[in-house]
């Protein structure tokens, strides 16, 4: 295959989009507005802790990491399966008996859900197993604690383990979101293992990246994308015809042009957006922010490596010990841990006021315990951690090929959010995006 290929943006989706075209054989150029790769998955280091840009985690058993990631080189860290169910002076662990046979007997014993919701909980597992992949994401859709009250789920265990935990994964607590998402990624824990790589989260885009210069991707951050335009009619969205269309042209914020045979866009969503005029593209945003903590040297933080689930607050919506899963993310003598906080609420709040949330809440959970030097590392509030996935939306999002001309959409937004979507979407990109060359 021959031909010339612009991929704009940096993400996981324009990476593997990247590689995908230059692996088949096109001339493929990336270009990234920041200074480094990746979109939304980064890391940093402060006072020598890691620490992703909010809280994130790889499931294993997305079907996109096995054929997109070589998930032994990232060296990952697992979290024990299940979560701990958390109120004042209680702990509760719940756990997938079929997965973690140490934690069937502490989850048996656990009070915050009924014998018959683990019975129906197993069941459900069940069902979701014997699921085509094709069938997650599309058919009648409801939310989430709909989903669950019709499978007959009690109150208690929605409230108890179901908000907190999907409030994590969806970034809403209220269980709003498509039941979709619920059915796919219950399914993905069943099947796998949820952890991070040893060298933070930011190890996922470098891996991608040195796959896409390995393939002979050109790459070039600081490249702050202005406009895209159809050949001979200005800018998208005017329409060229087919796929037998003469071209794109990629304008620059400096003023410099790239002319392409075939353009791949793959920024974020408001982005996107703008540069090629789709309107089924979404850009509800939801927020997120993540608060990184530390104890004094000498405290370690033991909970068997699960996320502490806070069923009696909304503030933190859990905590999560990062320095216990991954040793490597904090200095051998300091435990590090990760507070979630959803809404945008969290966005306008101090830092202090977030900390005091956390040591309250493990002061609650720990009475025996000290908190009292609690130190905040850092605090990261993200705008828009994901878009919104209301029931119906999966049925509403576009097309990679929906953008006039030769130019094609890759990003989580065309599939789900997540990193699966991500990695689906770059693939499934390249795949449309070669029809143009």
């Amino acid at each position: 295959m021959n031909g010339d290929v612009t991929v704009v943006g940096g993400g996981i989706a324009g990476l593997v989009a990247a590689t995908r075209l230059a692996e088949a054989g096109a001339d493929a150029t990336l270009l990234e507005r920041r200074p480094d790769l990746g979109g939304r998955v980064r890391t940093e280091t402060v006072d020598g802790f890691t620490l992703d840009r909010g809280f994130q985690v790889l499931f294993t058993s997305y079907p996109a990491v096995a054929s997109e990631l070589d998930a032994d080189a990232l060296d990952l860290r697992t979290f024990a399966p299940g979560a701990t169910i958390c109120r004042p002076g209680s702990r509760a662990t719940l756990s997938d008996p079929l997965r973690d046979p140490r934690g069937a007997i502490p989850s048996l014993l656990n009070r915050e859900v009924s014998v018959s919701d683990k019975l129906r909980t197993l069941a459900l597992r069940y069902d979701l197993a014997q699921r085509e992949e094709a069938s997650f994401f599309g058919g009648p859709d409801a939310s989430i604690r709909e989903y669950l009250r019709d499978w007959g789920f009690a109150d208690d265990y929605i409230g108890n383990f179901v908000e907190p935990f999907y409030g994590g994964i969806t970034l809403d607590r209220s269980l709003s979101t498509s039941k979709q998402v619920f059915e796919y990624t219950f399914r993905a824990m069943s099947r796998g293992a949820i952890g991070v790589p040893a060298a933070g989260m930011q190890a996922i885009p470098e891996a991608l990246a040195a796959r896409a210069r390995d393939a002979g991707v050109d790459v070039e951050t600081g490249a702050d994308v202005e406009t895209v335009r159809t050949a001979g009619q200005g800018r998208i969205p005017f329409r060229t015809g087919s796929a037998d269309a003469e071209g794109a042209t990629v304008e620059l914020a400096d003023g410099s042009t790239r002319e392409a045979d075939a353009v791949v866009v793959a920024t974020t969503p408001p982005e996107a957006r703008r540069l090629t005029g789709v309107e089924s593209i979404p850009t509800e945003a939801v927020p997120n922010a993540t608060g990184w903590y530390t104890l004094p040297a000498g405290e370690s933080f033991e909970t068997g490596k699960r996320i502490l689930l806070n069923a009696a607050e909304a503030s933190p919506n859990a905590v999560i010990p990062m320095s216990e899963v991954a040793p490597e993310y904090a200095p051998d003598d300091r435990a590090l841990l990760a507070a979630t906080f959803l809404g945008e609420a969290a966005q306008d709040r101090p830092a202090d006021a977030l900390r005091e949330d956390v040591r309250d809440a493990l002061a609650a959970w720990y009475p025996k315990r000290e908190f009292g030097g609690l130190e905040t590392v850092d605090v990261h509030r993200i705008p828009f951690a994901q878009f919104a996935q209301p029931p119906g939306v999966h049925d509403r999002l576009p097309d990679p090929d929906d953008p006039e001309g030769p130019v094609v959409l890759a990003g989580d937004y065309t599939e789900w959010s997540s990193i699966q979507g991500a990695l689906a979407s770059g693939r499934e990109a390249a795949t449309v995006a070669t029809e143009y060359l």
